[in-house]
């Protein structure tokens, strides 16, 4: 009989097959990590493995079944109903008095689950029947039901260092021991592969599979469909884009603030980092000439954080146009700015005393709050009378920070 080969990714053949193995989440995983203290007490609870993809959350629901010598089964929420879970229960129970062996249920994408088929895992894992091992790219407070989080422990995993990536790289080519690999195109890989260990091996295969023998940074780019950008994250060149994006909106050139915002998406610049600039250039340089620009601004850093690339992108771009075609005006920045100073460098003289609150009976009679207008406006809409009242200290009395001429 004729079998067919099958080919393994390379991805899987490189899997971890000890917790030690595990390349990231040393805050989890090392001598005094949570998981780590778990393992060696034989105690595998339920949890929530929070993190981005590519950051180990699979690999580590395996080895824990396997570590703890636990029944392992997996299922993934995209195709999975509520039989299928109800299936993996009576499964979970023969194994439990066959073998008296209990099972780790791992749920990849455990956020597509909706609340009832969420629900139907409850009395289950509240009785020991299953250990359930959730992995979610989504934020957990929003997508998993709150009984089911608090029967287990939220893991958060952070997105893989280039560092981290470079070692799981390095361990890849090795697979591949007659290619000669240039320095520029393992650098794409590690700058192009967001923290995320699959892309990395996976671009080292596909990379391998197009080269006859030596990979160039033109091959890396092709494997990659990425161009190589001199963008160094860490370096001159993210602070001089950074500084043209936010002059380009200065400049209210919605053309360059484009230009520089595809720059900084397309190197891989951290969508968060562009969104907080945002929110600061639109209090210090549009301020009060357009106010709603700094809660369009707010808005999109927190959309960012819940949507993600490559969606934010669109949110990022909405935004950097609205904000280079606003109104500018830097009046409340140069008025703070120059109350800053004169608080730094002049003397500090007293608060004066009608503008004090005369809480008790002796605060009265030293004259606290004595000839105060509570609400002058109110008084000059109902008298016609301008009300003059001092609010500044007398050094500074004559003083005027906010002018709208800026």
């Amino acid at each position: 009989m004729f079998i067919k080969n099958i080919m393994i990714p390379l991805a899987e053949k490189l899997r971890p097959t000890k917790i030690s193995e595990i390349i990231g989440q040393k805050h989890l995983l090392t001598k005094f990590g949570p998981i780590k203290k778990m393992l060696d007490k034989k105690a595998v609870m339920s949890m929530i493995l929070w993190g981005p993809p590519g950051s180990g959350k699979t690999t580590i629901a395996k080895l824990l079944a396997h570590e703890a010598n636990l029944h392992f089964i997996s299922l993934s929420a995209v195709n999975s109903s509520k039989a299928d879970v109800m299936k993996v229960v009576a499964q979970a129970k023969e194994i439990s008095q066959a073998l008296n062996k209990q099972t780790i249920l791992f749920v990849d994408e455990i956020h597509r689950f909706n609340k009832a088929q969420q629900d139907a895992f409850l009395p289950y894992v509240e009785n020991g029947t299953i250990t359930l091992v959730g992995a979610t790219t989504e934020n957990p407070s929003f997508e998993v039901i709150s009984p089911l989080l608090s029967r287990c422990r939220v893991f958060k995993l952070n997105s893989l260092t280039d560092a981290e990536i470079k070692q799981i790289i390095e361990k890849a080519i090795k697979q591949y021991p007659k290619n000669i690999w240039e320095k520029e195109a393992i650098d794409l890989m590690v700058k192009h592969t967001n923290g995320d260990a699959r892309s990395a091996i996976n671009a080292v295969e596909l990379s391998a599979s197009l080269s006859r023998g030596k990979i160039t940074l033109k091959i890396a780019e092709e494997a990659l469909q990425k161009k190589s950008l001199y963008y160094d994250k860490k370096g001159d060149s993210h602070f001089d884009t950074i500084s043209a994006f936010i002059k380009s909106m200065r400049g209210s050139d919605t053309s360059a603030t484009l230009h520089y915002l595809a720059r900084m998406i397309r190197a891989g610049e951290e969508p968060i980092f562009i969104a907080r600039r945002m929110v600061i250039f639109a209090s210090e340089d549009i301020g009060n000439a357009k106010p709603n620009a700094l809660v369009l601004a707010v808005a999109c850093m927190q959309a960012v954080h819940m949507v993600g690339m490559p969606e934010s992108g669109l949110i990022l771009s909405q935004t950097a146009t609205y904000l280079a075609s606003c109104p500018k005006s830097i009046a409340s920045t140069t008025g703070l700015y120059e109350a800053l100073a004169d608080v730094e460098l002049d003397n500090l003289e007293p608060i004066p005393l009608h503008l004090r609150n005369p809480t008790t009976k002796l605060m009265s009679q030293f004259g606290y709050g004595k000839g105060h207008t509570r609400y002058p406006w109110q008084v000059e809409r109902e008298t016609g009378k301008k009300i003059k009242q001092q609010y500044l200290p007398d050094n500074l009395k004559d003083k005027k920070y906010y002018r709208l001429d800026f």
